[in-house]
């Protein structure tokens, strides 16, 4: 089958953002009065859990508290989520995350080739917009035929129902498309949705195990669209891997 689309994930795939994350959540902590910092390897195991309010329910969890702290706590989730998705929107808007390496290529590639663009985040909409806008411009989100984020699904990442949503609003089968990613549970949401993934791992991500993967590389740079299409017959993984050793070195 031809390749029909291409579905990036947002957070580290499009852009390297979990640093921003990170300080947007401390700074909702400030400004929420808790004496919470998350250091960069705790934020490091807290990527485990995927969706910005489930890290924190997460990371409350874990934490001995008694059971009205607790509640108390977890009654403060959305306003502390809202409260980072503010801070993290204004460093966007400043220009503080541009796209990863070969990213902004892939996708005109892709487009000229008349291969349609998706996203499945399990960030939230205001944050895709966001980025979306800053990186690419006011034409941004017009560049994908399908965004589906985290809210619109019952069930994240490492789940599969992020992508089947994308594949089902594309209406296309996963034999058709590709997925883009960059961390684990990523990964193991595209294969169960079907789909053949690329992963660009970052500092977050780079300790995960990606043995599901079609193709691993340190970032899009070295891919083009047109090896893309080539790759879409889902050769093992060791094959295609070994097309790219010379890259990787």
């Amino acid at each position: 089958m031809s390749l029909e689309a291409l579905i990036f994930d947002v957070d580290g795939t499009l852009a390297d953002t979990e640093e921003a994350h990170r300080v947007a959540f401390n700074n909702a902590f400030e400004r929420c009065k808790l004496d919470w910092r998350w250091s960069p390897d705790e934020y490091k195991d807290l990527l485990k859990t995927t969706g910005g309010k489930e890290r924190i329910a997460a990371y409350i969890a874990a934490k001995t508290l008694s059971n009205a702290e607790r509640k108390q706590l977890t009654a403060l989730i959305p306003a502390i989520h809202a409260e980072k998705t503010r801070f993290y929107s204004a460093f966007v808007a400043d220009g503080a995350l541009p796209l990863r390496e070969g990213v902004a290529r892939l996708i005109d590639e892709a487009l000229a080739a008349g291969c349609r663009l998706a996203i499945a985040s399990t960030t939230t909409a205001a944050n895709i917009d966001a980025l979306l806008g800053s990186a690419l411009g006011s034409r941004g989100i017009e560049l994908f035929s399908v965004i589906a984020c985290g809210d619109q699904v019952a069930a994240k990442k490492p789940a599969p129902d992020i992508y089947q949503l994308a594949l089902r609003h594309l209406g296309v089968d996963p034999e058709q498309a590709v997925a883009l990613e960059d961390s684990r549970n990523g990964l193991l949401s595209a294969t169960r949705a079907g789909l053949w993934t690329v992963v660009t791992p970052t500092y977050w991500t780079e300790h995960h195990d990606f043995a599901e993967a079609g193709l691993v590389l340190p970032s899009l740079a070295a891919l083009s669209y047109a090896e893309l299409a080539r790759l879409g017959d889902r050769r093992p993984r060791n094959h295609i891997a070994a097309l790219y050793e010379g890259a990787l070195r």
